[in-house]
């Protein structure tokens, strides 16, 4: 399954809980969800979802840690954004009961775009645990 994401900025994180949620209630089973990015710019992550400034705050620490034009020798200009990716990570993997993600209450899931804006596209993949429904 896919899912296609529209990013708006060069950097950005977005919300992309109900995308993963509905691919879920359409597999039904219990098991695990993959969200897996085939990106090498954007990465995807388990965060904190109540608050929009943690979000703000990751943004600003990849800024600072990795900055963009800090003198990278990739000649399209958007080393950091691979670096970014790099250290976020492409993929998350979350548990699944009866077709409900199981997240804790604070928890959402997230593309962060590191180089858009973009068209990006997640694949989806569920493991089922075998138990019976």
């Amino acid at each position: 399954m896919e899912i296609s994401i529209a990013t708006q900025k060069r950097c950005e994180v977005v919300d992309i809980t109900r995308n993963v949620q509905q691919a879920c209630r359409q597999w039904g089973g219990t098991g695990l969800v993959q969200v897996y990015g085939p990106h090498t710019t954007c990465g995807v992550a388990v965060n904190e979802k109540y608050d929009p400034t943690v979000r703000e705050d990751i943004l600003a620490w990849f800024e600072r840690v990795v900055p963009a034009g800090a003198g990278y020798q990739h000649e399209e200009g958007n080393s950091d954004a691979h670096i970014k990716c790099l250290l976020s990570g492409n993929q998350a993997c979350i548990p699944v009961r009866q077709g409900n993600l199981l997240l804790g209450r604070w928890q959402g899931i997230f593309l962060l775009e590191f180089d858009g804006p973009r068209a990006r596209t997640l694949w989806v993949s569920f493991i089922s645990s075998g138990e019976k429904e």
